[in-house]
């Protein structure tokens, strides 16, 4: 069974949790152009490697940032958005 650590709950199976998406850093809305913002919208760089992602745990409804790379499939670290990332939760996985 594959595991995956919510910041708030611990570790819990992973079809209690509902992937997100990519989280990346928008441009700042202000001040960027309309193609700045297109590409923002519209582009991934769809490599694998190091990810930031939004995952939901949908028990307590609670969203939090899971830094995974999409080559191994690991999950390094997981914390809430704005959150002390030294405080983060250390990803366990046991088994796929």
């Amino acid at each position: 069974m594959k595991l995956l650590t919510c910041p708030m709950n611990g570790t819990r199976p992973l079809n209690e949790f509902i992937f997100g998406g990519e989280y990346r850093e928008g441009p700042d809305q202000k001040t960027c152009t309309d193609a700045e913002w297109a590409s923002y919208v519209h582009n991934r760089s769809g490599a694998p490697g190091d990810k930031k992602e939004w995952w939901y745990h949908s028990p307590s409804g609670t969203w939090f940032i899971a830094e995974r790379n999409t080559l191994t499939d690991k999950v390094t670290r997981t914390y809430l958005l704005g959150a002390n990332n030294n405080n983060s939760s250390l990803a366990q996985e046991n088994g796929k």
